[in-house]
Order: C-alpha cells, then structure tokens, then sequence
C-alpha cells in the first residue's frame, strides 16, 4: 500500500512546551482516530515556529523558513543534544548550497505507532 506524507500547515502548532491537554484535545482525538483506522503508522508534532532556526548560505537565523516559489521538498529527524549541534548537522544539507534552506525545530511528540 503507498505512503502519503501529510505535512500540517496551520498558523502555528498548538503543540508548545507547556501545552495542557485541553490544548492538545482536538489534534490527541484526531491522532487516536487515524490509530484506530489502521492507517497511520508514525506521526510527530512540531514545536511552535518561534522554537525554529533557518540555515542559509549567509548564516543562521531565528524562526521559520518563508520563501515565495519554494515548498517543502522533505523532512527528516535529527538525534542531537541541542538544537545548536542540530543546526550543525543540518548546515551541511545541499540545499542550502542551491538556494534553499532548511528550518530546525524541536519535535515535541509523536513517533511510530505500532501497527496492528
């Protein structure tokens, strides 16, 4: 069966450090849904935008990735002690090299579910 990436654009994740469950009560009931369905084997839950750092060419800066005529063409999970050895990691990606960036954030939840 095919894979479909479902990248969230919304105005901001509710999913920050401090979030109560109430916060989280809407995404926790569609999550629980989509487990129930089979469907979904892993998800995460990005941090809000201002946990983002972009690396470019000319260096790095504090929130999200905005360009006009660019997506998203991926998205990957670092393991690093902080988001500076993460920044690291990630300077070193090619499309930085073309034009692009890349946009770090901390992941707040998520990760396989166990298929049943």
């Amino acid at each position: 069966m095919p894979e479909f990436a479902v990248l969230i654009y919304a105005n901001d994740s509710r999913h920050a450090p401090d979030a109560t469950k109430e916060d989280l009560k809407e995404c926790d009931e569609h999550f629980d849904a989509l487990v129930a369905s089979g469907r979904m084997h892993i998800a995460y839950a990005l941090t809000p935008s201002d946990h983002a750092r972009t690396v470019r060419a000319a260096g790095t800066a504090h929130g999200p990735y905005h360009a006009t005529g660019q997506v998203v063409a991926g998205f990957y999970i670092l393991n690093a002690r902080d988001i500076d050895e993460a920044i690291d990691l990630a300077s070193k990606d090619p499309s930085i090299l073309t034009g692009g960036g890349v946009e770090i954030r901390p992941v707040h939840s998520g990760g396989v579910v166990a298929r049943t």
